[in-house]
């Protein structure tokens, strides 16, 4: 079921409102495609990595992580065909109010009178009749104390080469057989002509991926259990599955390296868009390289010692738009306040955002039922102490217990804890549940275990 029209408005609101995503340079009217993670972004988009990391790389002993750096040798985007027209998008101008648009994402006028290359534009409704031109994506800059041809370099515009061009070193030094995965998380940078939707199409972006280097034999198998494993992930961190398609590439629209790609689109309130993908490179980069380079890149069996270049499979996703997409899946309004809690705001619809646990920026706040008294707080402040060793946690004791817990509500937070009187007597508190608004008292020294016990579960 698709979102209703105005939710990302209110997405970008708490985003801001809440310190999960800022506008870059703000002070100085910002800079279009560029955004600052907040002290709740940054936390919440380091939970995504860690477990991505946990699930690809932790938990497998067929993957090996590198960080490869973010400008490299020209050479290398001339050997993977990003300098060439390829790597370009078509970009038409309004000859009216001098924006600039891609050409495939203005809408085609229809009728006998207009040309196929025409488009109205969004801006202020002039006719487009310029032939669009190709621009190319990549950051331009220099390296070193003279600015010529020589010193010029790029900003990556995606993570994949380093895999590939790291792939000899990878096989000496950690002794991997096929089939084996290479993983990195990394910034990316493309020179968009627009960027649209808030966080979805930016300048400066965040990829997961791996390349997965096989058998040329087995590529069709792997290439299903990497879909089926990349789909898996997306749904682990509950993202509705009712809200995720898969689109196939057809052949026409492949890039020039693939064999296969698939896209799991996820449906976001402006349309069914891409989250992340799956392709078969085959063997495309490691020929290429070894070309360039003058390296050989050829794997060589063990047991046959035939010498040959694998192929391979590349799982790639976004972390941004997987953040904005945990954002959307995960943000309700409740009307008329929650059952069973006090509001002096009953009328207002009550934002909560139903995280995965794990993922949750915050996961326990500690709340003193009142703050002017002494023994409350200070004993509050002991209970902070000791969860803050085990748990990101928050200490919260302005306003009222029940806007403090719709505070905690509308950030994430899974569980907050009540220091009150009673607390003085046996040392047990309240935990509560953010999805379920159940309570239940529990004995202080016991809440590291149970907490960790309820986020497993």
């Amino acid at each position: 079921m698709r979102k209703e029209d105005n939710t990302m408005q209110k997405i970008i609101s708490l985003s801001k409102r809440r310190g999960f995503i800022f506008p870059s340079s703000e002070i100085y009217g910002g800079l279009e495609g560029f955004w600052d993670y907040g002290p709740l972004g940054s936390l919440l988009k380091n939970n995504i990595k860690k477990l991505w990391l946990e699930n690809f790389v932790q938990k497998r002993k067929d993957i090996v992580l590198i960080d490869g750096s973010v400008i490299m040798s020209s050479k290398v985007w001339q050997a993977s065909g990003h300098l060439s027209a390829g790597f370009s998008d078509e970009l038409v101008e309004c000859k009216k109010c001098q924006k600039r648009f891609r050409f495939d994402h203005l809408e085609e006028l229809k009728g006998t009178k207009f040309e196929k290359t025409w488009r109205k534009c969004p801006e202020c409704g002039e006719i487009i009749k310029e032939v669009p031109r190709k621009f190319n994506l990549m950051l331009k800059t220099f390296v070193g104390s003279i600015e010529n041809d020589a010193s010029r370099s790029y900003l990556r515009p995606e993570t994949a080469q380093s895999m590939f061009t790291n792939f000899k070193n990878i096989l000496n030094s950690s002794r991997v057989k096929l089939p084996f995965g290479i993983a990195q998380i990394g910034k990316s940078f493309r020179n968009e002509i627009n960027t649209s939707n808030f966080i979805f199409r930016s300048r400066e972006f965040e990829i997961a991926e791996i390349e997965y280097f096989i058998n040329p034999e087995n590529d069709e198998r792997f290439f299903d259990l990497w879909l089926k494993e990349w789909e898996n992930f997306v749904l682990k961190i509950d993202v509705r599955k009712g809200n995720l398609r898969r689109k196939e590439h057809k052949k026409e629209d492949l890039a020039h390296y693939s064999k296969r790609t698939v896209d799991i689109e996820y449906n976001f309130p402006f349309g069914w868009s891409e989250l992340a993908g799956v392709a078969n490179r085959t063997d495309f980069d490691l020929k290429q390289h070894s070309e360039f380079s003058g390296e050989n890149l050829k794997y060589q069996d063990d047991e046959t010692k035939k010498e040959f270049f694998p192929y391979v499979i590349e799982p790639t996703i976004g972390i941004d738009r997987l953040f904005l997409t945990i954002l959307i899946d995960a943000y309700s309004e409740i009307s008329g306040g929650r059952a069973g809690e006090k509001s002096n705001t009953k009328q207002e619809a009550e934002v909560v955002l139903k995280l995965n646990k794990k993922l949750a920026p915050i996961t326990v706040a500690v709340l003193p039922l009142v703050k002017n008294k002494k023994e409350i707080t200070k004993k509050s402040e002991k209970v902070f102490d000791l969860l803050r060793n085990y748990f990101t946690t928050q200490y919260d004791e302005t306003g009222s217990i029940g806007r403090r817990y719709r505070r905690q509500d509308e950030i994430g937070t899974p569980y907050c804890i009540t220091i009150d009187f009673d607390t003085l007597k046996d040392d047990t508190v309240t935990l509560r549940d953010r999805n379920t608004m159940e309570q239940e008292r529990i004995k202080v020294d016991e809440l590291p275990g149970k907490i960790q016990k309820y986020l497993n579960d």
